[in-house]
Order: structure tokens, then sequence, then C-alpha cells
């Protein structure tokens, strides 16, 4: 944290944006890797990871002939391409939200995001690895396509838990800002005034004597004349 003018690691409202600055930040750099890794991987799905045999005219996924594999790897590619790009684009923006819940709630998404795909990624590479060992006709396969997919598969696995560790630190970073701005501030000892104003008590007003005004009772009594 840079000082106490930052909120979910970014500087508050009003700052200008610095895009040297931007583009050095670890966590740019790393999100922009991410997205050349899921371009790779679904890429060269598209591209060469269907075959079909001199018997077939129907192509097969080139991982062991499940469709669901190359279905997966795609999707799951796709999907972090788009990410990428959409939390770039927050990163971005996130300087002019001059509201810190909703900074708070573009954090979490990051954070939420980065996790799972860290996860969805390892499954990738376990499912293409399993399934191209598994694989038992490779004639005319593109084996570097396939390793390929695979090597980006893992290498993704490490880019997206490097952003759930960035987006972590600035989450954590960002609930101790804002507990620090929004902590009372401490009481001046120089000031003639307290801080918190108190109202002054009156000791309570008992009579303990008797009302010099209290006017007898036989004085309030109607005057009855008696037969």
């Amino acid at each position: 944290m840079e000082s106490n003018s930052a909120v979910y690691g970014v500087s508050l409202a009003g700052a200008g944006f610095d895009l040297i600055k931007f583009i050095k930040q670890p966590q740019t750099i790393i999100r922009f890797l991410s997205w050349v890794f899921a371009i790779v991987v679904f890429a060269s799905i598209t591209a060469e990871g269907y075959v079909n045999s001199s018997s077939e005219d129907q192509v097969k996924c080139v991982f062991n002939r499940n469709d669901g594999a190359c279905h997966y790897g795609v999707g799951i590619g796709v999907i972090a391409f788009l990410a990428c790009i959409a939390f770039l684009l927050a990163d971005v923006f996130l300087p002019s939200m001059s509201n810190a819940q909703e900074r708070k709630y573009v954090v979490m998404a990051d954070l939420g995001f980065s996790g799972a795909w860290t996860f969805l990624w390892f499954v990738c590479f376990c499912l293409m690895a399993d399934q191209w060992s598994k694989t038992q006709d490779t004639r005319g396969i593109p084996t570097d396509a396939v390793h390929a997919v695979i090597a980006f598969s893992f290498f993704s696995i490490g880019s997206w838990g490097a952003l759930s560790y960035f987006a972590l630190v600035r989450f954590r970073r960002g609930v101790a800002d804002v507990t620090q701005n929004y902590a009372d501030p401490p009481a001046d000892p120089t000031s003639p005034y307290p801080t918190t104003y108190m109202p002054p008590t009156y000791p309570s007003f008992q009579n303990t004597g008797q009302d010099i005004f209290q006017q007898p009772i036989g004085d309030c009594l109607p005057f009855y004349t008696w037969p």
C-alpha cells in the first residue's frame, strides 16, 4: 500500500491514470500472460484438435477421441480469454470509482473468478494429459498442438493462481484501508472542548421541608350549615 489515500490497492478517485505504471504492474503482466495462454489453448484445439480416420467421415477429438475433453478445453479457454479482457478494463476504471463498496465488489469478483479458474485449469490439464496418455492411434495427429494444449493448460494454473494471490492481497489491503479511513480521529489534546459533548447533570430537587405556600386543608373544605 502506497499511502492512506489508496483503497483496495489503487489511488482514490480523482488521481490521474498512469499508463506506464499500469503496464508495469505484476498483476497486469500476469493477466496479459493468462490471456495469451487461453488463446493458445482454445485456438490449438479449434484448429488442430479434431481429426478423422480413413474409415470415418466425422472428425473426432485427438484426445482419445473424447469430444468432451476438447469441448471443455475450448470452453475454459474462451471464457478465460474474455475474462482477462474484462478484468483488464476493470483495473483501468477501478481508480475512477469513488464508491469504496463498488471497488470491493470488483475485487471480490476478481478473487472469486481467479480462484475458480485456477481450479478449472488444473482439471483441464489433468483431463488433457490423461486422455492423451490413453490415445492409442496417434497417426495423423498434430502432436505439437497437443503438447501446446497440455503445456499451456499447466502454465495457466500458475498464472491464474498468481492472479488469485494478487486479488487476495488487494482485498485484504482494501479492508484495512476502509477500516483505517472510517475510524474515529484521535482526540486533540490542545482543544479546550471535548470531542464528544456530554450534557451536564444536575442533582435532582427534592422537597425535604414543608412547603411554605401550602394552604391548610381546612381552608379548602366548603362551609356547610348544619340544620
